[in-house]
């Protein structure tokens, strides 16, 4: 006579249903919430929905995906070897004209005023009880750039890879909705209403000397960032040199969106409930997102006193793009701009303290690589 129950629980035995814990449902509800943000409501599902299908299946047990020998597993190790985020740069580079920022330098103070909440997290976390090297990783999400938090984690605090690579990435593709209520709140009607003049021409001979000269700079300066800032601007001259059409095409297209859903795909794997729901993570969590906080209301600030001096001609929007998030952040600042505008541009404008944002992260990420001796 046949045990059905003896069955019934062979075949349990062989699925995930019998294994899986309370913290894998509460992981794969919040994989779920990141579909729903990023497929739904269209906060940068280029981000969300390749984390938040890769959080849903690292926890379900059985799948092993995320183990030792499976596809997720070797996604994460083109994190943890740093060899996606520089691949990362090279795509964003050819895809992005510097020109916004050659045109007009002074905005560049913007990129460099939108950090500050870099050292904000930093403090915070190592009043909390972080070491130096974790506080500077976990402070540098502040700076809204995925690949230099993950470069700078790696080397410094690898073990909270995982929590910090899941929170910048998130905040970055949550930036439509963290920054515009500080935007608003720190501006006046008539301060976002400011239609900014049309950028000065910027020429092909600049453009191509551009990348060449921040290379050999970076090289020599800040050699822990290098390979970053490197391939940044290598995309970049691909892309203005206008000899490598095909090339510089495949780079920000092709490339840049394969390399794109492998890197989210690794993080999300990261996301296992047994070492992603404890304390520390919500602290680095709270952290991260006070740093964001702390620096779109450092940019903005900045803008109006510039825009107190040069008598009205710099709308304080575009202060928030200071954070280095490209081109979300610069796209951020045109749709606030907009909604009290419809005549008001400010994306090429917002683009200028976006990439000036790039160095800024960079050259925070590097002195602190420097000083702890990376």
């Amino acid at each position: 006579m046949i045990d059905f129950g003896a069955l019934m629980n062979a075949l349990l035995s062989q699925t995930g249903l019998i294994s899986i814990s309370l913290g894998n449902i509460v992981m794969i509800l919040i994989g779920a919430v990141m579909l729903y943000l990023g497929i739904g409501k269209k906060y940068e599902p280029f981000l969300l929905v390749g984390i938040g299908l890769a959080c849903i299946v690292t926890n379900i047990p059985g799948s092993g995906l995320a183990e030792p020998g499976g596809l997720f597993y070797y996604a994460y190790k083109g994190v943890e070897l740093l060899i996606l985020p520089p691949l990362i740069f090279l795509g964003i580079g050819a895809m992005t004209d510097f020109g916004p920022m050659i045109a007009n330098p002074s905005l560049v103070i913007l990129g460099a005023a939108a950090h500050l909440g870099i050292f904000v997290a930093l403090i915070g976390a190592k009043i909390l009880g972080f070491s130096l090297a974790e506080a500077c990783s976990i402070g540098i999400i502040g700076g809204a750039d995925g690949p230099m938090a993950i470069y700078t984690t790696v080397q410094l605090a690898p073990h909270l890879l995982p929590q910090i690579s899941v929170a910048a990435y998130s905040y970055m593709a949550l930036m439509p909705l963290i920054q515009p209520p500080v935007m608003r709140l720190l501006t006046t009607k008539s301060e976002r209403r400011i239609i900014m003049k049309q950028p000065r021409y910027v020429s092909r001979l600049e453009k191509i000397v551009f990348p060449v000269v921040i290379i050999i700079i970076v090289n020599l300066f800040l050699p822990p960032v290098a390979p970053l800032i490197t391939m940044l601007m290598l995309g970049n001259l691909i892309r203005e040199c206008l000899l490598l059409d095909r090339m510089a095409e495949t780079v920000s297209n092709s490339l840049l969106n394969v390399i794109t859903l492998t890197l989210t795909i690794a993080i999300g794997s990261t996301m296992k409930a047994d070492n992603f729901l404890t304390a520390q993570t919500l602290i680095i969590i709270v952290l991260g997102l006070v740093a964001f906080v702390f620096g779109t209301a450092s940019g903005v600030i900045c803008a109006r006193i510039m825009n107190k001096i040069s008598g009205g001609k710099i709308n304080p929007l575009i202060g928030s793009a200071g954070i280095a998030s490209v081109p979300i952040a610069a796209r951020v600042s045109h749709k606030v701009g907009q909604e009290e505008n419809r005549n008001n541009f400010l994306i090429m404008h917002a683009m200028g303290p976006n990439l000036a944002g790039v160095f800024g992260t960079a050259i925070s990420g590097g002195i602190m690589l420097a000083l702890l001796g990376h």
